[in-house]
């Protein structure tokens, strides 16, 4: 069934062209990945909300989604941990700071703060 729900184009308030098709500029915008060397990364390590558990984020990816899924892949996998990659952040689980700076210096990741 197409899209077509009148509650989704609320801001849309009349066309007088017959072939008019509405289509909703926020799923079309996706960035594009910038070079590892132009990457701002920010590290961190969290434990408020986690039940006293303590992760390691990575903020500040400018690019798609598949590319952020990618690099979180890479990480958890040569550090041996588990994880997450979703809304602009990558989560590993434990406190692997000076591990995470490395490997994104040697991937290329330049700029990294934390």
């Amino acid at each position: 069934m197409a899209k077509n729900d009148w509650k989704d184009r609320l801001g849309v308030v009349y066309s007088t062209n017959p072939a008019y098709n509405y289509q909703d500029a926020a799923e079309n915008e996706e960035p594009d990945t910038l070079v590892p060397a132009a990457q701002q990364l920010r590290i961190k390590m969290e434990r408020a909300g986690r039940k006293g558990k303590t992760v390691t984020i990575v903020t500040g990816f400018v690019g798609t989604d598949n590319d952020l899924k990618e690099l979180g892949k890479m990480l958890k996998t040569k550090l041996s941990t588990g994880g997450s990659a979703k809304d602009g952040e990558i989560i590993l689980q434990g406190d692997v700071r000076p591990a995470v700076k490395e490997l994104l210096h040697k991937a290329g990741y330049s700029q990294t703060k934390g």
